[in-house]
């Protein structure tokens, strides 16, 4: 089969489809990825074909909403996105008609691919991620297109891959297809120290890719004085931040081992504890590890991802008027007490190893389509 991959130009959209492009790759099927030109070299490292059917479309369209209040943030989001598929509509059509694709793989925020797919009768599956069900997403996009004076321009998807576990999911996603989490983390190399077991005092401490670069929030101005409290807990902390976040930051306390760019998922398996901000790839990598954790979320999806993982039993929320160094700090004390948190993290990892791997996911995509 021919199977084409779409996503928009952001890491942590992308990142979850890798493991899957990867395995219709093995199972000898033809792979392209297609994305934004900007976003293409960031494809191209990740060893996938890539294309580009626009100029660009990614973190300045969803920072470009940051401002909006916080009851219209979603909606602001849907309709970035739906603006990014409209630049690239045109080359997604070539690519469509040049390409020939059995298939159209898309991540839940993509829309060029699932427009030119359903005009030209190519079934698609969707990668979801989140555990919010996004409905302010479906209206932008829909007042998008009325603008245009049309309705809705394509219709459900064959089928959903999800990759949160079942008892975590809300009645809405009861009917998607499960695929196991296997985290991919960009060219993050693992550092010596990170060979090893689980440290019995380690703390990992994230805002993920796309938080940094939102200028209405000083991460910094968080991070720093954090770091300097949970010292008292006797722990030994790692940063995973791009290292050019960390490289402005002044000296940091003796007990950080590490700032800057690091792999999520060989980190997150050495932790006893993790403070970050609930993103999909972060949560779930937390999750699959058996790591409890402490959640601050800041924007759209992440209070969904969140507050999933907390009635799951393993974890603690944060909300924005909460956040304070203090609160933190004592809600990771806890954590790191916590048998009842470790419990329901290993539980909840235990369902996730027992999803179907993405090897056996593309094997049903041979069978079904």
């Amino acid at each position: 089969m021919r199977i084409l991959f779409t996503t928009v130009g952001l890491p942590g959209h992308f990142f979850p489809l890798v493991p899957l492009a990867w395995a219709c790759r093995a199972r000898g099927h033809e792979v392209l990825v297609a994305t934004t030109e900007d976003f293409r070299p960031t494809v191209l490292r990740a060893g996938l074909p890539a294309c580009s059917w626009s100029r660009s479309g990614g973190i300045a369209d969803v920072a470009a909403t940051d401002r909006v209040p916080a009851g219209e943030r979603r909606f602001a989001h849907g309709r970035a996105f739906a603006r990014i598929a409209r630049r690239s509509l045109s080359g997604a059509e070539e690519v469509l008609r040049s390409w020939r694709p059995d298939l159209v793989v898309s991540e839940r925020a993509e829309l060029a691919g699932p427009i030119v797919a359903a005009a030209g009768g190519v079934p698609r599956a969707e990668l979801h991620w989140g555990a919010a069900e996004l409905p302010e997403y479906r209206a932008a996009w829909e007042a998008e297109w009325e603008a245009e004076g049309g309705g809705s321009p394509f219709g459900a998807a064959d089928v959903v891959l999800n990759p949160w576990p079942p008892s975590l999911r809300a009645e809405y996603a009861e009917s998607h297809r499960s695929i196991r989490h296997v985290a991919y983390n960009g060219d993050a190399s693992v550092p010596g120290w990170l060979v090893g077991g689980r440290h019995p005092r380690r703390v990992c401490l994230t805002f993920g890719t796309l938080l940094p670069h939102l200028g209405s929030r000083d991460i910094g101005g968080l991070v720093l004085p954090l770091l300097r409290r949970l010292g008292s807990l006797d722990v030994e902390l790692v940063v995973a931040i791009d290292d050019r976040v960390a490289a402005t930051w002044p000296a940091l306390p003796g007990h950080v081992r590490h700032a800057g760019r690091l792999p999520l998922a060989e980190v997150m398996s050495t932790c006893t504890a993790t403070i970050h901000h609930a993103g999909q790839g972060t949560s779930l990598t937390a999750l699959a590890a058996a790591c409890p954790q402490v959640m601050i979320p800041q924007f759209d999806d992440q209070f969904d991802n969140a507050e999933t993982a907390a009635k799951g039993g393993t974890g603690i929320v944060l909300l924005p008027e909460e956040t304070t160094t203090e609160a933190i700090y004592r809600a990771c004390r806890t954590i790191l007490e916590s048998q009842e948190h470790r419990t329901a993290a290993a539980r909840i990892a235990a369902e996730i190893a027992a999803q179907s791997s993405p090897a056996d996911v593309a094997a049903s995509l041979e069978d079904r389509f």
